[in-house]
């Protein structure tokens, strides 16, 4: 039988994502905190409930957490709302979550854990706060790594920045002036992102690991790529008189245990 999977945050990741593990036979439900959206979600097939973290759960978390596996996909909001206040939801949703049906947690996070160490970074390059460019979210991490027992996963998806559709490179800098051109972007397309994450739960994989295009262009190539492609105005380049830091992302141990093919390589590709 497939499992049942709940996803907290049916946005811009979480909707596409719900829709094909519908193709693929699971059983979806999901959260949102929208009236409006939560009447569109259940017509197309995702039970969906109303749930708001403030950061302790409101709405139907009983609902969501009847579920094999639960999919974490709350962005945080450190700037609107402090440092401590994604911390502080994950882990009162973990308290609610250590009690219930679910078996198996994937919590969505980033690769803005990384500091800028002038190389390749890998999995390992941040296990604690200490080590990270965003504390909060280790820490947010770790709170759903102590749930593990051998009865019990957890999965780390640290996604590179995500793009496609709607959400061109070129559209956030079309005519301004940017630094740093040939700083290596570390993207990934949302297909990808949803190809990846099913992968992950088809192959029951735990532990931590990168989620990012395999090829990394300049910031400069990028952004005048897609300017080009999408008609918007080219911006500007100014060179610093140093070396600028900079992290190349790499998502090789996703991919060697997954076997996944991706279907944008580079974001010079992404439509």
């Amino acid at each position: 039988m497939k499992q049942t999977i709940s996803i907290i945050g049916l946005g811009w990741l979480g909707y596409p994502l719900a829709k094909e593990l519908l193709l693929r036979g699971y059983s979806v439900k999901g959260s949102t905190t929208s009236v409006e959206k939560q009447v569109q979600l259940s017509a197309e097939g995702v039970s969906a409930h109303f749930l708001t973290l403030n950061p302790q759960p409101e709405g139907a978390l009983n609902e969501l957490t009847e579920a094999d596996v639960l999919i974490v996909n709350i962005p945080p909001k450190a700037g609107k709302f402090g440092e401590d206040f994604h911390p502080d939801q994950m882990r009162q949703l973990a308290e609610e979550v250590r009690t219930s049906s679910v078996r198996w947690v994937i919590y969505i996070s980033s690769t803005s854990v990384y500091p800028e160490l002038n190389r390749v970074v890998q999995e390992t390059d941040v296990q604690t706060p200490e080590q990270s460019a965003a504390p909060a979210l280790v820490r947010a991490e770790q709170t759903w790594q102590a749930l593990q027992t051998d009865d019990f996963r957890v999965t780390i998806l640290r996604c590179g920045g995500l793009m496609g559709y709607e959400r061109q490179a070129g559209k956030y800098v079309a005519g301004r002036t940017v630094d740093s051109g040939a700083v290596p972007v570390n993207y990934i397309h949302r297909d990808d992102a949803v190809g990846l994450i099913t992968a992950v739960i088809e192959q029951g994989l735990t532990g931590v690991y990168n989620v990012v295009a395999p090829q990394h262009p300049s910031r400069a190539e990028v952004y005048r790529d897609s300017c080009t492609k999408h008609g918007y105005e080219l911006p500007t380049f100014v060179e610093p008189d140093g070396p600028v830091p900079y992290k190349v992302v790499q998502s090789d141990k996703l991919m060697a245990q997954t076997g996944y093919s991706f279907r944008y390589t580079s974001p010079l590709d992404f439509p």
